[in-house]
């Protein structure tokens, strides 16, 4: 599979070189009801309406009978596009058009009833200019292979289609424009993910942030945590994305990091008047909410951190999908209905929705689907991270008692991740079951983040053998794949299970390897033995399953049309291997040490992606961002890969490329690549 960085790098072969950034406008992309079922059949008979949730009022957007009636006709594939609609009458006008729907309500009366009552969706936003765009930031500088600097110049340019605004000409205010809308405005510029997405998110926003730090939009960054400064202080924490149905969660806190690199690479110390108390009452939001006493099996407890919504209903952003979890093939009573609603939330406030990882640990791996999630019951590796200590370092003598306090509780979190998550003997850390008061033995990508977060163990930084092995499956992956590093191992059906991988995944294990000092990375990778794979190089036990389990590597499609895999056991599974790299890995170059090997593979590997919740989405703002941040760090040692046959693919969107990259856009894929976005969503390891 190529990677987002090859993918495009292949595509400049066809004349993209040269493509420059330019301000478009963005058109709102209205939906338009679809029915399978003829218009004048009745709607299946529905469950009973969940309970009004406090944290949601609208009785349009949140629970309650015009959402539910309007997700069950299912008018639309995605059930966010009708949560995303603002009404074009009062909402009271509107309920009473609803309520003068027939008692046997039909398909066509939905149809009749949102095509009358509702405008296009994300009409609220504007798409906005980028008054201080640079053609050429600096970071370009770093990058030497023509080919992926050319693409590093057209992925920097895309901000520009990414940028948007509150259309405040459009917008609703509790119905005083004659409309009543689920978006929450915001008073500054911003950067939307892409897509479907199309109001500002909270986690995607750091990898964003990271990549308009590369295009040196430091005013973007800055208007981005203006905005999360003004959610703080309306709200109290910082929700999972702009919409109102996002009020009673929120997603990895990284405001605090987003902050510090803002200040470290503008050098804009002012922002911190304001920052630092918002920083602290988000701390503290977090303490109050998510916090949770465990002890340990040393009987030293430990205040870490878990997502745990409260919620007893249907996302209104994913209603249908919610609904039919709980209630088919067989309907759920109340209170476990109750239970599953919660769950999914505490899933979406993962960030990870969803995962095998969130499911209740069984001894053979069975589950019952999505309603075997155990997420408020799981301490989660990647949410115990390093807020306190950077804060104690915002704050540096300007205020010693509060940086004191902070390092104080940077200490304590990183006793009770190394307590708690870490296991000495496989060399990798696992989530904490609060139920079965143990840790999990399922292996995922979380495993890099302590490192990333300064939280390393001590076994690490005395054995070069044990800091191998703790990236080990990350070796295996670059030598037995085609792609990075996955979210899981376990190939579930999910979207944050093999095969796909995530950017933000890949910039937190080279970040993981960058924490390791030169010491225990400077030596030669061990090698398997002849008859051996990279398999027999991970510490027994931490992947959780045997080699013969893992996910097996497409190689090619025969002249019938059958897959051709690889093998699954012995050096032969290794197919991306070769002499001091692994294919399409980079140049290996004398004596630089299997850590920044590893970098240089990993830097250089491709991205790709299938499946998942939604189909793939044009110019995900996150993988822009990784792809800046890595060109700019790597870009000394990123080379051009090899291609396929780029030029015999159709110019269709969402057009299949070497078994399975996808090149999400409009017209003209091959060609001048004017107003396409491939960098995507969502990727493939294999």
């Amino acid at each position: 599979m190529l990677s987002a960085l090859a993918a495009v790098a292949c595509i400049a072969h066809a004349g993209f070189a040269g493509a420059q950034a330019s301000v478009s406008s963005v058109s709102v992309q209205t939906a338009t009801p679809s029915l399978s079922p003829a218009a004048g059949d009745a709607l299946p008979t529905q469950a009973a309406l969940p309970p009004k949730q406090a944290w949601c009022p609208s009785e349009i957007f949140c629970a309650g009978d015009v959402l539910q009636t309007v997700n069950l006709a299912h008018l639309f594939p995605d059930d966010k596009t009708f949560a995303d609609k603002p009404t074009s009458k009062p909402s009271q006008e509107v309920l009473a058009d609803f309520k003068n729907i027939s008692s046997s309500t039909t398909y066509g009366e939905i149809v009749d009833f949102v095509e009358t009552n509702f405008q296009g969706e994300g009409l609220e936003l504007e798409a906005l200019s980028l008054a201080n765009f640079k053609a050429d930031p600096a970071f370009l500088n770093n990058v030497t292979a023509p080919i992926v600097k050319a693409f590093s110049k057209t992925v920097h340019g895309y901000w520009t289609q990414l940028i948007r605004g509150t259309n405040e000409s459009r917008l609703c205010t509790g119905g005083s424009k004659g409309c009543e809308s689920s978006l929450i405005p915001l008073n500054h510029t911003f950067v939307v993910p892409g897509g479907r997405f199309r109001e500002q998110y909270y986690w995607d926003s750091f990898w964003i942030v990271e990549g308009l730090i590369e295009s040196e939009l430091y005013d973007i960054v800055n208007a981005t945590l203006q905005n999360f400064m003004d959610e703080l202080d309306n709200f109290g924490f910082i929700p999972n994305g702009g919409r109102i149905y996002y009020l009673n969660r929120s997603q990895p806190p990284l405001f605090i990091q987003m902050l510090s690199r803002y200040v470290t690479a503008s050098g804009d110390r002012s922002i911190l008047k304001r920052a630092l108390p918002l920083a602290e009452k988000e701390l503290k939001w977090w303490d109050d909410n998510r916090s949770v006493q465990v002890s340990s099996a040393s009987n030293v407890t430990h205040k870490l951190y878990h997502y745990s919504v409260t919620n007893t209903a249907p996302r209104p952003e994913s209603y249908r999908t919610d609904y039919v979890t709980a209630n088919e093939p067989n309907t759920l009573n109340e209170t476990q209905r109750s239970a599953l609603y919660a769950e999914l939330a505490s899933g979406a406030e993962t960030g990870w929705d969803y995962t095998v990882r969130w499911f209740v640990p069984t001894a053979d791996g069975s589950n019952d689907g999505l309603r075997s999630l155990d997420v408020r019951n799981t301490i989660a590796v990647d949410l115990n991270n390093k807020n306190h200590a950077i804060l104690a370092d915002l704050y540096r003598s300007n205020d010693k008692t509060a940086a004191s306090t902070h390092r104080d509780a940077a200490a304590a979190l990183r006793a009770g991740v190394l307590d708690l998550l870490w296991d000495p003997v496989k060399l990798a850390f696992y989530d904490y079951n609060i139920g079965t008061k143990s840790r999990n033995s399922l292996f995922s990508a979380a495993h890099f983040y302590p490192l990333w977060s300064g939280i390393v163990p001590p076994e690490l930084l005395s054995s070069s053998d044990k800091a191998f092995g703790y990236f080990s499956s990350l070796n295996l992956v670059l030598n037995r794949y085609n792609g990075t590093f996955p979210s899981t191992f376990i190939d579930s059906g999910l979207q944050w299970d093999a095969p796909n991988t995530w950017p933000p995944h890949q910039y937190i294990a080279l970040q993981a390897l960058r924490a390791l000092p030169s010491n225990v990375t400077s030596g030669a990778a061990p090698t398997p033995s002849g008859n051996q794979s990279t398999f027999n190089l991970v510490p027994n036990g931490q992947l959780g399953i045997e080699e013969s389990q893992l996910p097996v590597q497409p190689l090619y499609t025969d002249a019938n049309g059958k897959v051709i895999n690889g093998t699954t056991l012995g050096p032969s599974s290794d197919v991306s291997r070769l002499n001091g790299t692994v294919v399409n890995g980079g140049n290996a170059t004398d004596g630089e040490g299997w850590g920044n090997a590893l970098q240089r593979e990993l830097a250089n590997r491709y991205m790709a992606s299938r499946g998942g919740e939604y189909t793939v989405q044009a110019g995900f703002g996150w993988t822009n961002g990784v792809v800046l941040w890595v060109a700019s760090v790597y870009g000394g040692v990123l080379v051009e890969p090899n291609c396929p046959p780029l030029l015999a693919v159709p110019t269709t969107s969402n057009t299949n490329v070497n078994a399975g990259t996808r090149l999400t856009g409009g017209s003209g894929i091959v060609g001048t690549l004017t107003g396409v976005l491939v960098v995507i969503l969502v990727h493939q390891f294999m």
